[in-house]
């Protein structure tokens, strides 16, 4: 039989045979091969891209209230991915990955009140669920809790707040984070400190997020700040 830790790595991808491992594994109902191969399916890594099938491996793993399962079946409901979208549905699973400690539920819950999309919209339950995720050093979650003292979303505003949760996203190597962190570095003055943090945002972006980073950069009065664009 084979030992749990060698079938983690199979599932983790690390061997050239892991596909067939894994849908070996997942046709068994472990829960972390359903994942898995919903995953590969759902990118058509190691596997045909089928988004049907993706959502059925996510479905049948939720049904024991895996929090990863969970959260991947949140974001077939919300995308539309293999079913029809249901953003009810979907926040009710992020919700229950969410509750479970999963950090990136609680950013896709976070979200869901912020827009009001399958929710009430709620700018103090987003912060709180971003707030949560952040704690855990999740540094896209930490971007939206800056954004929320920035914006003053469910919390009063407080730009120092702002400035430190920027910083830490930054830190996390997060491109949307080094860039808002530049952007309240540039508004304070500090424009040698800003640039790296402005570079590091650029070379870090994918498209088109990127391009939109130049234009605005283009177009910024300070002529340093311009160059890097």
């Amino acid at each position: 039989m084979m030992k749990a830790q060698e079938l983690h790595k199979i599932l983790a991808g690390d061997r050239p045979d892991a596909a067939v491992w894994v849908e070996a594994a997942s046709a068994c109902g472990i829960v972390e091969a359903q994942v898995r191969l919903g995953r590969m399916l759902l990118e058509g890594e190691g596997a045909a891209r089928s988004l049907q099938a993706a959502f059925a491996c996510f479905r049948a793993a939720a049904d024991g209230d895996d929090p990863d399962a969970l959260n991947m079946l949140g974001r077939c409901y919300e995308n539309g991915w293999g079913t029809a979208a249901d953003p009810t549905r979907a926040a009710d699973c992020y919700r229950r990955a969410a509750e479970a400690g999963l950090a990136w539920a609680q950013y896709n819950l976070g979200h869901m009140f912020l827009n009001g999309t399958g929710a009430s919209r709620d700018h103090k339950a987003a912060f709180g669920w971003y707030r949560r995720a952040a704690d855990q050093g999740h540094a896209r979650a930490m971007n939206l809790v800056a954004r929320c003292y920035e914006e003053g979303w469910g919390i009063g505003r407080d730009r120092i707040s702002a400035k430190l949760w920027y910083r830490r996203s930054a830190e996390g190597r997060y491109f949307r984070g080094a860039f808002n962190y530049a952007a309240m570095l540039t508004d304070e003055g500090e424009i040698e400190e800003a640039a790296p943090w402005f570079a590091k945002a650029l070379r870090d972006a994918p498209e088109p997020t990127r391009s939109f980073m130049t234009r605005r950069l283009a177009l910024h009065p300070e002529p340093s700040i311009r160059a890097l664009a």
